[in-house]
């Protein structure tokens, strides 16, 4: 079988095999088609009918021989992500090599990443690992290790590298905090999944003084393998994969591709040898800019935080959905007008479900203390997160003119990511 296709070749084929893709290219030539002429994926549409994959219009194919994760984990309720044998071994394959770069030979690599209930992350850590061209151990410890055990571990079998999702690296710093313990013999810290922001970096440096930080490459359980890092690469820049990989950078308003360095936009995702879930334009919901010029191989880009037009938003090891929350919010208040708002607050996130009374409504408190209530039994991971120490989780009525609008458009944006990702001046991983 032929691992990628061509443009024209991915636009024919999902025409014949998908009855999603087949209305929404419909009014394209049979041929001579560039990324530009294709409509930008709705998120909404895609997803819809997703939970019945023996009738999801998206797939290709039906699901015979093939992996079954779920976005978000055991966090919430998610949204199913398929792949074939062949699709899983390639992606794990290319994001292996690209390991290599980060690894050294002889460094023993404890996996810390999440494992059960079809969460993907220790799988594909595991399978990567083992794919790398220099010679490691891997302890497949998994996220659910007990942090005096680990600990332990960390001594007895040397291990000098951790890898795993922010918020885990973070909840184990601040148990090492907490018991006066200082892990000089680390010298690699490798996390994935989310951002690390300045103020982490110095908490994990209290107690890994002598680890080099850095990002193990950008991947979604549903966007697949997107980005590589390198050692060069500052806190959230990657390296794109040429071959497997096209990613582009469009203006959230008007659709506009990004050519220019430093120009921030819309992250979207095109895989040529992704066949069963095919991927032509899909926003991964994160903010980009380039920061190498354009034909630079394998050029690097950086990311800027959460799209205003994401459907899905990871907070810690937690994914929420936009349309379930509009959903609940809808529900319990009657009120379309709403907002989700992401900052950071010392050394936790901020997340505020920010939302309009209905003109007239009584009893707000009731109703604000109603939502609270829903999202939380929607989201029961927010109470474990908070209860952590790694998240300030409010919910909170406010006026119409508190909830900031596209500058552009003037349109409603339901994501307001107010963390700031730059890299400090000067600061490295």
């Amino acid at each position: 079988m032929k691992d990628h296709f061509s443009l024209d070749q991915f636009v024919h084929y999902l025409r014949e095999h998908s009855r999603f893709y087949n209305e929404h290219l419909k009014h394209l030539p049979s041929q001579g088609i560039s990324l530009n002429d294709i409509p930008v994926i709705n998120g909404r549409d895609y997803w819809a009918g997703s939970h019945d994959l023996a009738h999801w219009p998206v797939l290709t194919a039906p699901v015979d021989n093939a992996l079954v994760f779920k976005t978000g984990g055991s966090t919430s309720e998610g949204k199913l992500a398929v792949y074939t044998r062949h699709e899983w071994q390639s992606m794990v394959t290319t994001f292996g090599e690209s390991l290599s770069s980060l690894l050294s030979d002889g460094d023993r690599v404890a996996n810390l990443f999440f494992a059960g209930d079809l969460c993907a992350s220790f799988l594909f850590m595991h399978d990567s690992l083992a794919q790398t061209s220099v010679s490691i151990s891997e302890f497949p410890f998994t996220g659910s290790i007990d942090f005096q055990e680990l600990t332990s571990a960390i001594g007895e079998h040397r291990i000098n590298v951790l890898a795993g999702v922010p918020a885990q690296l973070l909840k184990f710093a601040a148990y090492l905090i907490q018991h006066q313990r200082v892990l000089s013999e680390v010298d690699t810290l490798l996390y994935a999944g989310e951002s690390v922001f300045a103020d982490q970096l110095e908490r994990l440096a209290r107690v890994f003084p002598n680890a080099r930080i850095g990002s193990i490459g950008y991947a979604s359980v549903d966007a697949g393998l997107m980005a590589g890092s390198d050692r060069d690469c500052a806190l959230g820049e990657h390296r794109v994969f040429d071959q497997q990989t096209l990613l582009e950078i469009i203006d959230e308003h008007s659709g506009e591709i990004i050519n220019e360095c430093n120009r921030v936009g819309m992250l979207l995702v095109t895989h040529l040898g992704r066949r069963l879930m095919p991927l032509l334009r899909y926003p991964v919901g994160d903010r980009a800019c380039w920061i190498e010029p354009i034909a630079t191989p394998r050029r690097k880009l950086a990311l800027r935080g959460r799209s205003v037009h994401s459907q899905r938003v990871r907070v810690g090891v937690m994914s929420l959905f936009t349309d379930e929350i509009q959903h609940i919010v809808q529900r319990v208040t009657q009120s379309d007008q709403w907002q989700l708002r992401i900052e950071r607050a010392g050394y936790k996130d901020r997340l505020s479900v920010n939302w309009v009374p209905a003109s007239g409504a009584q009893t707000i408190s009731r109703l604000n203390l109603s939502l609270r209530e829903a999202l939380l039994a929607h989201y029961p991971a927010i109470d474990s997160i908070n209860l952590d120490g790694q998240l300030d989780f409010q919910v909170v009525p406010c006026a119409a003119t508190d909830l900031p609008l596209h500058r552009r458009s003037g349109k409603q944006l339901r994501v307001l990511d107010l963390r700031v990702y730059a890299p400090l001046p000067g600061r490295k991983p």
